[in-house]
This record gives C-alpha cells, structure tokens and sequence, in this order.
C-alpha cells in the first residue's frame, strides 16, 4: 500500500533508475557467442519446418491412397433422386389441380 503513495513522476522515475541498475547487472553475450546461438535457433526452426512438411504430405499422401478424400456419388445421386421425386410430385399435383378445374369448369 505504500507504492502508491508518492508522486507519480518520482515512483516512474524510480522505475525507471531500477531498469538500469538491473541492465548493468546483465551478463551479455559476446558477438561469437550470440551468433553460434542464432545459428543453432535457425538450424532448428529449419529442421522442424522441413519435418512438419513431410508429416503434412506424408500424411495427406496416406489420406489419398485410402481415398479419404474421394466424394461419394452415392450422395450426390440420393439428393437428385430426391429432387426429382419432388418435382414429379410437385407436377402432378399440379396436374390434378388443373384437371379438377376444368372438370369444374365443365360442370358449370
């Protein structure tokens, strides 16, 4: 609770003066070193790019051999059936309707 009393300028200076301190305190790597560490980090992102792009195809490969991805006509032939059923359906009674109208007409 007493952080936050203060003036606010001299509490963000005081942080402030404490990053510093801690930077100094900071064991920084010299340029060899840093550049054998980037060298390794690469290497390793190029490694495992490399291996999740043969798993990736390897296994897409795998999928299209067991025809995972093959579309079933079945399906597409059930819903043109279906469709087509709808639409003799539709028709007919459309024809019905027509005929029982002029049955009427012709009675009248």
């Amino acid at each position: 609770m007493a952080d936050n009393k203060g003036n606010f300028i001299k509490r963000l200076g005081k942080k402030i003066s404490d990053v510093f301190a801690e930077l100094k305190r900071v064991t920084w790597p010299t340029g060899e070193k840093l550049a054998k560490t980037a060298a390794v980090v690469l290497l390793v992102i190029v490694f495992f790019a490399v291996y999740l792009t043969l798993i990736g195809n390897g296994g897409r490969w795998i999928l299209n051999k067991v025809g995972f991805y093959d579309i079933v006509e079945t399906t597409a032939t059930t819903a043109t059936t279906v469709a087509e059923e709808t639409t003799v359906a539709t028709e007919a009674t459309e024809a019905a309707e027509t005929s029982g109208e002029t049955e009427t007409s012709a009675e009248g």
